[in-house]
């Protein structure tokens, strides 16, 4: 029986508050979206979570994406302890940071080098200095609700946190630096093509999700992609894929392999540092050989292939590339979009789903959504109340409208069973 009372979890967050902004150290935690206080977590295991009050929940959430073996998974633990006992952190060169790199750039063929730092964010504005530095061009596209972290070329009209406060921007961004971003329409090749002729010969990159995860699971429309890399070559304009969330997620070799399109650079992070803090971006040798201290365009970082970020990492994707887990977890996330697809149609409901691989998100809207604009036509007060539905009924998704749910290796047939049953008795107390 769920302890709807919080008391604990209250209780943490007024605590909190007096010593972290909001209380907490990332906004989207803080479920203001969804109407209620934070829940604090104190362990999970397999699929599941437990809060501090006792209460056990089904997983979506997966730590925003990176768990795809679930919690607490014995062989992570194992290599983890393994690595804890030799040292925390050297600030050194470690051998199992070779190991990772020549394990990523076996399994993406359009990354040659790759460089590791220790989040999606800062994977993504390097990526982005070493466009610039390398084109000598200032200015980049972006897409209507792709969000590449925080950095400030990335903050307008940006997804996930920003899109949930309905916050366009973000204080602190520089005049400068936004004339330099331009945004086009995710799945609108005309859009891109229009700002490329009116700004011919000063676009250094365009970044994307190539498929969306921040606004809610968006993908891409037949030949967008394809389109897009044509267009680049044509103009010398690099091409960067934010693959945190795709990246080991959708396929092992991330949506480039599942749409059969290599970029110029990846960004990679969540899933390759198997829970801990990690990011890295990667491309072709004459990009990336642009870095210091082989080349001109600095880059660095302290904590930088942290051999226990590292050794997780390693033994996540050792695994992912050893089990081929993808066609089993295709067919639990294929069974849980069809359970879900049924109970609207049960309850004559008409909402959007969409699901590549093991994410999907389900839009409180009628309306098929393709891009940022259709994405926004959600009724974020029917999510909230589903949300709270949903966690009522022993199932934890993100705390917002504009995230996906992710299906791990950990999630048997029973929890999808028990999902699809939560999801058509929250559906029902909505009508």
């Amino acid at each position: 029986m769920l302890n709807s009372n919080f008391e604990k979890s209250s209780t943490y967050f007024t605590r909190a508050r007096k010593v972290i902004p909001g209380g907490v150290n990332s906004p989207v935690r803080a479920f203001r979206s969804v109407g209620m206080n934070p829940l604090y977590i104190q362990r999970g295991k397999g699929s599941r979570i437990f809060d501090v009050d006792g209460n056990e929940y089904i997983d979506y959430v997966c730590s925003w994406g990176p768990l795809i073996l679930g919690h607490a998974d014995p062989r992570i633990l194992k290599r983890l302890t393994e690595y804890a006992h030799l040292g925390t952190s050297f600030g050194a060169n470690t051998e199992i940071e070779i190991k990772m790199a020549e394990l990523i750039t076996q399994i993406y063929p359009s990354i040659e080098l790759v460089r590791m730092v220790n989040s999606g964010t800062e994977a993504t504005m390097s990526a982005l200095r070493l466009a610039r530095g390398y084109t000598g061009k200032s200015k980049i596209i972006k897409f209507e609700g792709c969000y590449h972290g925080h950095g400030d070329s990335f903050l307008i009209k940006a997804g996930s946190g920003l899109l949930t406060f309905g916050i366009p921007g973000s204080p602190g961004v520089t005049e400068h630096t936004a004339q330099d971003t331009l945004i086009a329409r995710f799945n609108d090749i005309e859009s891109v093509e229009k700002l490329v002729d009116s700004n011919k010969s000063e676009i250094a990159a365009i970044i994307l999700e190539p498929i969306m995860g921040n606004a809610g699971v968006i993908p891409p429309r037949r030949n967008f992609l394809k389109d897009l890399r044509d267009l680049t070559k044509a103009e010398n304009i690099i091409l960067i894929f934010d693959e945190v969330i795709t990246g080991f997620r959708v396929a092992l070799g991330g949506a480039q392999e599942l749409y059969g399109i290599d970029p110029d650079i990846t960004c990679l992070g969540k899933i390759i540092g198997g829970g801990l803090p990690v990011g890295a971006f990667g491309g072709k040798r004459k990009y990336m050989e642009q870095l210091a201290p082989e080349g001109p365009v600095y880059q660095a970082g302290t904590l930088s292939g942290n051999p226990l970020a590292m050794a997780a990492g390693y033994e996540t994707l050792s695994v992912l590339r050893k089990d081929n887990i993808y066609p089993a977890l295709e067919k639990k996330s294929k069974l849980l979009e069809e359970g879900f697809k049924e109970n609207m149609k049960k309850l004559h409901l008409n909402f959007s789903l969409n699901r590549v691989g093991s994410m999907m998100s389900l839009f409180f809207t009628d309306q098929k959504v393709h891009d940022f604009n259709t994405a926004v036509t959600s009724n974020t007060k029917l999510f909230s109340m589903y949300f709270q539905k949903m966690l009522e009924n022993g199932i934890y998704i993100a705390p917002s409208q504009f995230e996906a749910s992710f299906v791990s290796t950990a999630h048997d047939h029973k929890d999808i069973e028990k999902t699809i049953e939560a999801n058509y008795l929250s559906l029902r107390g909505l009508l």
